[in-house]
């Protein structure tokens, strides 16, 4: 989310220092990510299982448990195990594997169970939603929209701090930035996939917002961890973002939110047909 700049300092070139990082990974993740999405099966599914383990990786180290520890390797198989399961069509199975990380303490087992809803939920929607693939591009882009938006409206216009105790360097201004981001994509994203309702423009609108809030959400939570175990990032894998918990943490709480709206979608539609009968 938008970080203030220091009083007086905003528009100063300092204040974008990490952006050509934050450029060049994005130039190399975004159509990596797409291509995956879009072609779906192993690919997707690599993809994801790869990302939940990485990401578990990282909420062990916060933990003091890194690679090297047999803690923080059990963490990451653990982590792509309930992703594998899922792959081979046993959800159930998934959950129970997810739930049984309890043995790992509650620390580490919080971890597995907010990676786990998020990456079960982003197999789900890709696989067992229609349209699979337009569906994670929605949500994918709105969480990206929702960020970067916050990034270029808290930089360009700092002002108070959204959660000072929380994360000192967010505002409000990069709040409402990444809130409209999303909803201008949601709205763009949701009018034009193939097949689209009467209505899908001004409901890509709204769910765009309760995605970028969940997404904001999950970004202040994590914030709240790292501060809580004294740590700037979680890893260092993406330069510009940090870890891949860095990048993704507004996933942890926007996918499961997606899925959970799927549920309730006519005929196993796009999420933001929910309630649509």
């Amino acid at each position: 989310m938008g970080k203030a700049a220091p009083a007086g300092a905003a528009g100063q070139s300092g204040n974008w220092k990490d952006l050509r990082a934050r450029v060049l990974s994005a130039a190399v993740l975004v159509p990596c990510v797409a291509l995956c999405v879009w072609y779906g099966g192993l690919l997707y599914g690599a993809l994801i299982v790869v990302a939940m383990a990485g990401m578990a990786m990282e909420w062990a180290r916060m933990f003091g448990y890194g690679l090297q520890t047999r803690r923080g390797q059990l963490c990451m198989a653990w982590a792509a195990c309930v992703g594998i399961a899922a792959l081979a069509g046993h959800w159930g199975g998934a959950l129970l594997v997810m739930v049984a990380a309890v043995v790992l303490g509650p620390a580490l087992w919080a971890g597995q169970v907010a990676i786990g809803c998020a990456g079960l939920s982003l197999l789900w929607l890709r696989y067992m939603s229609e349209p699979g693939a337009g569906v994670v591009l929605f949500l994918v882009a709105c969480v990206a929209l929702s960020d970067t938006g916050a990034y270029m409206a808290g930089r360009l216009f700092g002002g108070p701090k959204l959660a000072p105790r929380i994360s000192p360097a967010k505002t409000w201004s990069g709040s409402i930035g990444g809130l409209c981001c999303a909803v201008l994509g949601g709205m763009l994203i949701a009018g034009l996939l193939p097949g689209a309702l009467p209505g899908a423009v001004w409901r890509g609108a709204v769910f765009g917002a309760l995605v970028a809030i969940a997404a904001q959400t999950g970004d202040l939570a994590e914030s709240a961890l790292k501060r809580a175990r004294g740590v700037k990032d979680s890893g260092t894998i993406l330069p510009g973002h940090g870890g891949l918990l860095d990048r993704f943490d507004g996933l942890l709480v926007a996918a499961p939110m997606a899925a959970l709206l799927s549920l309730g979608a006519a005929g196993g539609a796009a999420f933001w047909y929910a309630g649509l009968h």
